[in-house]
């Protein structure tokens, strides 16, 4: 199953979740899943190419690889070549740097189990009435 039909199933759980009281529980939990799934992925195949990147290996060979391990879920061309050039100027971090301004999103490990504690204690909650305070 890939990143995603998971992201599908989820959109469509939350609409079935709204209408089935039950689903909603569900539906957070394999969204969640797919998110965290996506950014381990996206992490694990960051310190492949530094790996790779350290082997001498060419960012055109290091992308054939990704794709042959990950298949559907690997990175993008363009992403491949930013991180083996950053790696190959020197660069040892693997994740990415704080940036000022406002988050990009509101997903974080603390509203995740905000709502989830919700949902568990409510289970008949729809999709609006579930609200981070």
């Amino acid at each position: 199953m890939t990143l995603k039909y998971q992201h599908f199933t989820a959109v469509l759980l939350l609409i079935c979740g709204s209408l089935f009281p039950s689903g909603i529980y569900y539906c957070l939990c394999v969204f969640c899943c797919a998110a965290t799934r996506m950014s381990e992925l996206e992490l694990e195949q960051r310190m492949n190419i530094k790996f790779l990147v350290k082997l001498g290996k060419s960012g055109n060979k290091i992308r054939q690889m990704l794709v042959q391990v990950y298949r559907d879920n690997a990175m993008k061309k363009t992403t491949v070549y930013k991180w083996v050039k950053r790696f190959s100027e020197g660069r040892e971090s693997v994740t990415d740097e704080e940036r000022p301004g406002q988050p990009a999103t509101s997903r974080t490990e603390e509203n995740i189990a905000k709502i989830c504690q919700t949902v568990r204690d409510n289970c008949r909650l729809t999709v609006r009435g579930i609200e981070i305070k």
